[in-house]
């Protein structure tokens, strides 16, 4: 273990580099207010009962994305979309693109297809001195991954 390559500081990736554009009916915008974002994928898996072993096994059976971040409260591009939606019964998916870029780990790219918003915050204020902001979630059906990061010195 005393010989094992380590990562270097400078390969650590800095949040605040990232790019998040959305695409909604044709229309891209450079979501530039967001400054919190993150996705995953759950794997969903069914039990397998299995004669002769004590324990339970597991099959996967689909998977299930979702993606939540926080924005500052200047945009009304979701809202838009979300009063399409209410007043004429049409919710298009649409998609969320994010980069990561910082050397040397190079640059990663997540396009995440099919996407929709959980809730949307109509109106908000506050009369102090504090800056707004919203909390946005959704989910997604489909991703992809056209760049990936630089594979690092000693992960081999």
């Amino acid at each position: 273990m005393l010989n094992a390559p380590v990562m270097e500081a400078n390969d650590a990736v800095s949040g605040s580099m990232a790019e998040c554009y959305v695409t909604i009916d044709g229309n891209r915008y450079n979501m530039m207010q967001l400054y919190s974002f993150e996705s995953s994928a759950k794997v969903n898996s069914q039990d397998v009962k299995i004669l002769g072993r004590t324990g339970i096994g597991k099959k996967p059976t689909g998977w299930s994305g979702s993606w939540k971040g926080t924005a500052h409260f200047n945009q009304s591009v979701f809202r838009r979309w979300f009063l399409t939606y209410c007043k004429t019964g049409r919710m298009t998916p649409f998609e969320i693109q994010v980069s990561n870029e910082d050397p040397p780990a190079g640059r990663q790219t997540i396009t995440h297809t099919g996407c929709l918003i959980d809730s949307s915050i109509l109106a908000k204020f506050d009369a102090g001195d504090s800056l707004l902001d919203e909390e946005l979630s959704g989910t997604f059906d489909g991703w992809d991954m056209p760049e990936e990061f630089t594979e690092l010195s000693g992960m081999e």
